[in-house]
């Protein structure tokens, strides 16, 4: 079992950056692939970037390439979203996942995850 705590979400303005971060508690993180999914409002789950057990592989949604960047610090557990250059439509609510597949692709589809957070809320205003 695997114990997700997403934080850091907010309310900035169009262009600006946040970081999320997702703590996680459990089994040892560092078997686990993770991935940031998102929820705009009204719609379903969506991948946005996902990184290898060791850091060494990332994988972006085109609609965030070149804006967010992924990392994870396996000595804290945990796992980052730093989210510049922010748009409106990347309103939503983020949640991180882990994936118990200690390789270096990453998968996109939601039910390829084990464990997942509760989320928390970015909101982006014009």
């Amino acid at each position: 079992q695997v114990q997700l705590v997403e934080s850091g979400g907010g309310l900035v303005q169009a262009g600006g950056s946040l970081r999320v971060s997702c703590a996680a508690s459990g089994r040892t993180f560092n078997n686990y692939n993770m991935g940031w999914f998102r929820r705009p409002p009204g719609k379903g789950r969506e991948f946005v970037a996902g990184i290898s057990w060791s850091g060494s592989t990332t994988y972006y949604a085109d609609s965030v390439k070149g804006r967010f960047t992924i990392s994870r610090d396996n000595a804290k557990n945990t796992v980052y979203l730093q989210m510049n250059s922010l748009k409106p439509e990347d309103t939503a609510v983020y949640l991180c996942a882990a994936d118990y597949f200690k390789g270096e692709a990453i998968r996109t589809f939601a039910s390829s995850y084990d464990y997942w957070g509760q989320g928390t809320q970015v909101t982006v205003s014009s």
